[in-house]
């Protein structure tokens, strides 16, 4: 893992940017996928299963019997563990939900918002390197908190024409209402649009691959969606008083997710960063995704060197990491310096992964800078918000001069009548 200034941090990212490939093929790949969805529904959907995941399937829905059998191939370690990380998800949202409120002013004014559950959500769980059933906890229990009324799940199938048990158990723990076996950008085209057997929905959550996101990004518009996820991140910020062993630990949980994953390392201290290339090397050797973690620590893995903690956090919030550990003496003390991150985690006992499955806080988050406008998973990303409004006819009488006078500046005379007419019955 190599050591860099900020200044060939900056140089290689714009080096990465300027050779990076033509999107135009890839996306017309993607739109050629969406738009045979649409046209061929069902059998689209079929043949890029048997095309993509090896597998020629009869029924594209889940069956109950499948759900019993999967109860049967996980354990009772696994499954007490998954209850455990439901309930702390589940607390933690529930601090979330909005409530629909009104207020009563004087002259007969009342205002308000309604708060109102989306009608349905599609959620992606990937089944491509490693299965998620965490994926689906985290995507699931907000949207069941939120009150949606219809939860789907499409991930791809295994080889075998089923779906990973340990993500059909998380499923049924979840609430989910309905999984598809279907994976990939024909996934999205089908909650978007919907098939014979896929339902269309409103919403689409849930990370996935390149395919995934680009898919997601062209049906934005005839449904909504979460974020555009990129790969994942980690910065972590270490000073002397960081373990470099926990460090490099740190930074491969990352780097074992993508080869195009992004793990890096930013401190002040020379010292510490040459103990954590020798622990970075020592852990990938005995690596159980050495090639993906090999990839990825070579291509995006940089301890990058500063002289100053200000420089640390400045490199910081122009980063915008998905997340980020404060592994530094007196976190809480650095932590008003942050201001773009999707995930802060504070001091040495404190790892990315703890996020990851149990602590509470939504896992889904922004990543490629995202974080610096954007913000994670949560309850409020499935629900909206009415405005409410009403007025007496005097409150209006006490107005109608003020919009008449600003509607006529705008050229809209229409809406002027509009008040017009009303201020004319109160004064017959």
């Amino acid at each position: 893992m190599r050591i860099v200034t900020v200044e060939q941090y900056a140089n290689e990212q714009a080096q990465g940017k300027a050779v990076q490939h033509n999107d135009l093929e890839f996306d017309k790949t993607v739109l050629e996928i969406i738009g045979t969805v649409r046209e061929q529904g069902d059998e689209a959907l079929m043949s890029y299963t048997e095309q993509f995941d090896g597998i020629r399937l009869d029924c594209l829905i889940v069956s109950d019997e499948e759900f019993e059998e999967a109860q049967t191939q996980v354990t009772e370690e696994f499954l007490g563990a998954l209850r455990t990380a439901k309930r702390n998800i589940t607390a933690f949202h529930a601090e979330q939900k909005e409530k629909s409120w009104f207020i009563n002013q004087d002259k007969g004014i009342m205002l308000g918002q309604k708060v109102t559950p989306l009608d349905s959500v599609g959620i992606y769980v990937p089944g491509g390197k490693a299965a998620y059933p965490s994926t689906v906890l985290m995507n699931a229990i907000p949207a069941k908190i939120a009150g949606v009324g219809r939860i789907a799940m499409v991930t791809p199938p295994q080889r075998n024409g089923k779906v990973n048990p340990h993500v059909l158990v998380a499923a049924q723990e979840a609430g989910v209402d309905v999984v598809y076996k279907v994976g990939g950008a024909q996934a999205i085209a089908a909650l978007a649009y919907g098939t014979e057997t896929v339902q269309k929905v409103v919403k689409i959550t849930g990370p996935g691959n390149a395919f995934v996101a680009r898919a997601k990004k062209w049906v934005f518009g005839d449904v909504a969606i979460d974020m555009i996820a990129g790969p994942s991140e980690i910065c972590v910020v270490a000073d002397d008083t960081a373990n470099p062993t926990f460090v490099a630990a740190d930074l491969l949980s990352q780097a074992e997710h993508d080869e195009r994953a992004t793990a890096i390392c930013v401190t002040t201290s020379a010292t510490f960063a040459e103990a954590l290339q020798v622990d970075v090397a020592e852990q990938i050797a005995c690596a159980d995704r050495k090639d993906i973690i090999e990839k990825s620590i070579a291509d995006n893995g940089r301890i990058v060197l500063v002289d100053t903690l200000d420089e640390v956090f400045q490199f910081v919030n122009e980063l915008a990491p998905e997340h980020l550990q404060l592994m530094v003496e007196n976190p809480m003390e650095q932590l008003p310096y942050i201001h773009h991150a999707g995930a802060i985690f504070l001091g040495n006992y404190s790892p990315e992964a703890l996020g990851d499955y149990m602590a509470g806080p939504n896992h889904t988050l922004p990543t490629s800078g995202t974080s610096a406008f954007s913000s994670p998973l949560g309850v409020y990303d499935f629900m909206k918000k009415s405005s409410i409004i009403q007025y007496s006819q005097q409150a209006l009488q006490d107005v109608a001069d003020d919009i008449i006078t600003i509607a006529n500046a705008e050229g809209l005379t229409a809406h002027a009548k509009s008040i017009q007419v009303r201020k004319a019955e109160n004064n017959a």
